[in-house]
């Protein structure tokens, strides 16, 4: 019974059969459940050779790879590789020149660079600072330069303690340091106080020759001023500048260079100096003359042109109120420029030289070809005109009525000639047509076709009305009869100097034929009547022969409208070996309207000084003059007239009687 008993009680799990598995949770043993539920949810335990099967794949996949890439780099493609490789480590840097010079036909420097610096600090080098009593911050031990170092912008203790004070690591203390200042800044040995180098322009004759020469603005942060906005400095640009160079050179990690490695150098080509054809002392002269001018005569402003007439040369063009090129913003914006080109009047009377060559060359009459003329004249259109000055009835030759600058005269003449001819000869002697000066900006002056005249223009321009010129296109005229009828462009360039030394001539201009040498010659003579008796007396030079015209005519006024006065005298000395030309433009003078009150005496001084500066010998003796009023001397007046045979060489001629200059 015990037996039946013992086998039927449950078998105890210490007495559970060798290999008999236990049941998690189960009393006395393993009880079933977590192990074996996990299991029936799909669960198997992890084979390592299949991880070691894809890690194996992976390995074989990269070591393929870097292959195929060292295959490509040493034997496809290894050159373009090297080269990419080589761009990478190279490094270049631009090789720049100073800004060439600019100087006048003798060599006299007008315009030039130097070397500054521009002083800057880094405020976090800035050592040991204090506070003192009166809540300024300064360094310690020197601060500021040496008193006779400090330039115009003076440090103060203030200023320079508000720039030193902060976390900037780039401050500028001051620019365009001469290179002394910068020494005995240097000197001091601040920390954190250093320059770089950098170019000026400067101009060591200040407003000398300012409307001509220009000046440069623009801040490069490398090279200072360096690009031209006005005259010369901006016309020619590219010659002033050269070219830069650069230089290209390998460099390790660290950014040095590589002392073996790759170097190429492209030389910098530097600028060549412009040699200009101005006169420095001729432009002085003119420019100081002129503004005297304006306080004697009461005129706004005015223009001063001086001129080669054999070629073409400008050897003076001097504006009232110049520019200073040092400090262009002194300067009102009208007159940073050259007005003498840019700005446009009627010529007036000085343009009936061109009438009276016209009619010369075409045959139409002679200088000795007589008229009667009128105070007023009424043209075949109905349309009337009249002298500056009542007069009666006169009975002129072609020379009188230029060297009395008569407007009915004038037109008598031109009516001989065709709408056609007038236009084409004053194209020929260049209205109408910019100059090529050599400026960057220049006007072309005012000219209608001929067909688009109305019936008073077409009369008026043979006086020297209904037209527009510039200063320097009047001073044409004049220019192309003292050289025997060429016209020339007129220039302000005369060369370029190179490094050496050495001066490439500017290109001439090819003249162009206007009238004969031998119509030149005959209107030359009329005009030498002009300054021995006729409106343009006040205009002689003592030793010297003298051919000019007097004019009075209009411009457009600050409003806009036409109506302000221009006074005007344009003459050649020595008229019988031209070596000048010389105009003088007055804008509304207040003393007088006349040219041959106002204008004259200046063209007189300035004509003067332009013969002696250039050395040139006084006059021989006076040719057989042209009458011009009936064979004799006219003398409205009635004083002492004689035959005009009588005039002697040299010296201040013709002074036995003068006409009335006022025309």
């Amino acid at each position: 019974m015990m037996d039946e008993r013992r086998n039927a009680r449950p078998t105890s799990p210490r007495s559970a059969p060798q290999g008999a598995r236990r049941v998690p949770g189960a009393a006395g043993g393993p009880r079933p459940g977590k192990g074996r539920a996990a299991r029936a949810r799909g669960m198997r335990i992890g084979r390592p050779q299949m991880r070691q099967q894809v890690i194996t794949l992976g390995a074989l996949g990269i070591l393929t790879l870097f292959a195929g890439r060292l295959v490509m780099i040493q034997v496809v493609d290894p050159d373009d590789l090297a080269t990419q490789a080589l761009q990478s480590r190279l490094a270049t840097t631009t090789v720049t020149t100073e800004r060439a010079d600019i100087v006048d036909r003798n060599g006299e420097v007008l315009a030039t660079s130097v070397s500054r610096y521009h002083v800057f600090v880094n405020q976090t080098k800035i050592a040991d600072f204090k506070r003192v009593e009166n809540g300024e911050t300064v360094a310690e031990g020197r601060s500021t330069p040496p008193r006779s170092s400090r330039p115009s912008w003076t440090w103060t203790r203030t200023s320079l303690a508000a720039s030193l004070v902060g976390d900037d690591t780039f401050v500028y203390l001051a620019k365009y340091v001469t290179p002394e200042t910068w020494d005995l800044i240097n000197d001091e040995k601040i920390t954190g106080i250093e320059a770089e180098a950098v170019s000026e322009r400067v101009y060591p004759n200040g407003d000398l020759a300012g409307n001509i020469v220009g000046f440069v603005g623009g801040v490069d942060d490398k090279q200072g001023v360096n690009w031209g906005l006005a005259g010369i400095e901006k016309s020619q640009e590219e010659t002033l500048l050269g070219t830069d160079g650069s230089y290209t050179y390998e460099r390790g990690g660290n950014g040095t260079a590589i002392p073996t490695g790759e170097f190429d150098e492209t030389p910098a080509e530097p600028g060549q100096d412009v040699v200009l054809t101005i006169d420095r002392d001729i432009q002085y002269y003119a420019q100081n003359r002129l503004e005297e001018a304006l306080d004697e005569t009461g005129a706004t402003h005015g223009f001063i042109t001086v001129q080669d007439p054999t070629t073409g040369e400008i050897l003076a063009m001097a504006d009232s109120g110049t520019v200073d090129p040092n400090d262009p913003g002194a300067t009102d914006g009208s007159s940073r420029t050259s007005r003498a080109i840019e700005d446009v009047f009627e010529p007036g009377s000085t343009a009936k030289a061109i009438t009276m060559a016209a009619a010369i060359e075409e045959g139409v009459i002679t200088p000795t070809s007589r008229f009667e003329v009128p105070y007023k004249y009424t043209t075949s259109n109905g349309q009337e005109f009249k002298d500056s000055h009542e007069h009666g009835l006169e009975k002129f030759t072609a020379a009188g009525i230029l060297t009395e600058s008569s407007n009915t005269g004038t037109v008598m003449i031109g009516e001989k000639l065709t709408e056609e001819q007038r236009y084409e000869y004053l194209t020929k002697f260049g209205f109408g047509t910019a100059t090529g000066v050599g400026m960057p900006v220049e006007s072309a002056g005012l000219l209608a076709n001929w067909d688009d005249w109305d019936g008073r223009t077409k009369y008026a321009v043979l006086y020297g009305q209904g037209v527009a010129v510039t200063a320097l296109q009047t001073t044409q005229v004049y220019q192309t009869l003292a050289n025997g009828g060429e016209r020339l462009s007129p220039t302000l360039i005369k060369g370029y100097r190179n490094e050496d030394g050495t001066i490439t001539d500017a290109e001439a201009s090819e003249p162009v034929r206007v009238v004969s040498e031998d119509t030149a010659d005959q209107v030359m003579l009329m005009l030498e009547d002009v300054t021995e008796g006729g409106t343009g007396t006040l205009a002689q030079v003592d030793g010297y022969r003298v051919a000019g015209k007097t004019g009075t005519a209009q411009a457009v006024g600050s409003d806009g409208k036409l109506g302000s006065i221009v006074a005007s005298f344009v003459g050649v000395a020595p008229a019988d070996d031209p070596a000048v030309v010389v105009s003088v433009s007055l804008f509304d003078p207040q003393t007088s309207i006349y040219g041959g009150v106002v204008a004259a005496p200046v063209f007189s001084d300035v004509t003067a000084f332009a013969l002696q500066t250039l050395r040139v010998a006084p006059s021989g003796e006076a040719e057989e003059p042209v009458p011009d009023h009936l064979g004799v001397t006219r003398d409205p007046y009635g004083t002492s007239a004689r035959p005009r045979s009588d005039r002697h060489a040299g010296g201040r001629r013709g002074t036995h009687r003068r006409s009335d200059p006022r025309r």
